[in-house]
């Protein structure tokens, strides 16, 4: 992924497939190799689904739901089903 600025504020999407787009969906930012915690998870939501699955977004930056400084963060996403909850590591957000 090319870097953001952190004076931007545009949504991030992930593609999650075999999700409905129905799900609840979270989405995590956290250091290079560490693992999200509880508190790190933010609300989502479906910005597109097709067959295949569906493409989660996130609004970060000033006045976003998540305003990230620079350096580069793993973003993660965690869908909750009727039984199922996957986490899935999404890859690296440069925030420059």
């Amino acid at each position: 992924m090319e870097p953001i600025s952190s004076l931007s504020r545009p949504y991030v999407y992930t593609f999650v497939k075999g999700a409905s787009g129905t799900e609840q969906v979270q989405v995590a930012f956290t250091n290079l190799g560490a693992e999200p915690v509880e508190a790190d998870w933010y609300p989502a939501e479906w910005a597109s689904a097709t067959a295949a699955g569906a493409r989660a977004r996130i609004l970060i930056g000033p006045g976003g739901t998540v305003p990230l400084t620079d350096g580069t963060y793993l973003m993660w996403v965690r869908v909750t089903g009727a039984v199922e909850q996957p986490v899935l590591r999404c890859g690296p957000i440069p925030i420059t």
